[in-house]
C-alpha cells in the first residue's frame, strides 16, 4: 500500500537536510545494519525508529531516540508518544518527517517502513514543531 505524501520546497528539503542524524554519525553503518537486524528477527511485528529534532526546531529535545513501534500503530498514535515524550503544551503543534516527506497521519507504521527505511534498517523520522498562532519552523 503507497501512501501521498505531502512534498516540500528544495529549500525547505536543504534545511531539514543540513542536519545529519547524530545516530548515523555516531554508529558506523555496519553496527547499525547489525543492531536493526537483531531487533527485526527478535521482535518481527515491531518497526525499529530513530527520532530525532529538527535542527533548529522551537520544541524540546526527546529524551529517547530509539523505538521499537507495533507495526499497526499509525503515524498518528506514534505522534501522540512523541507529544508525550517531549512534554509538548497544547497551545503547539508537532510535525514528523521522513526524508523530505510529511506521513499522512493514517498511514500505518509498517507501510511507512516498508517505504522509507534507511539502508541500515532503521526507519528515521524527524519531528518539528510550530506555534499554532505562528509561523511553521522547519530547521
Amino acid at each position: 500500500m503507497i501512501f501521498a505524501c505531502l512534498k516540500f520546497a528544495e529549500s525547505d528539503r536543504v534545511a531539514m537536510a543540513a542536519k545529519s542524524s547524530s545516530f548515523k554519525l555516531s554508529n558506523p553503518l555496519e553496527t547499525r545494519m547489525n543492531e536493526s537486524s537483531r531487533i527485526r528477527e527478535k521482535y518481527p511485528d515491531r518497526i525499529p525508529v530513530i527520532v530525532e529534532k529538527a535542527g533548529q526546531s522551537d520544541v524540546p529535545d526527546i529524551d529517547k531516540k530509539k523505538y521499537l513501534v507495533p507495526a499497526d500503530l499509525t503515524v498518528g498514535q506514534f505522534v501522540y508518544v512523541v507529544r508525550k515524550r517531549i512534554k509538548l503544551g497544547a497551545e503547539k503543534a508537532i510535525f514528523v518527517f521522513v526524508k523530505d516527506t510529511l506521513p499522512p497521519t493514517a498511514a500505518l507504521m509498517s507501510a511507512i517502513y516498508e517505504e522509507h527505511k534507511d539502508e541500515d534498517g532503521f526507519l528515521y523520522m524527524t519531528y518539528s514543531g510550530e506555534n499554532t498562532f505562528g509561523s511553521f519552523t522547519v530547521a
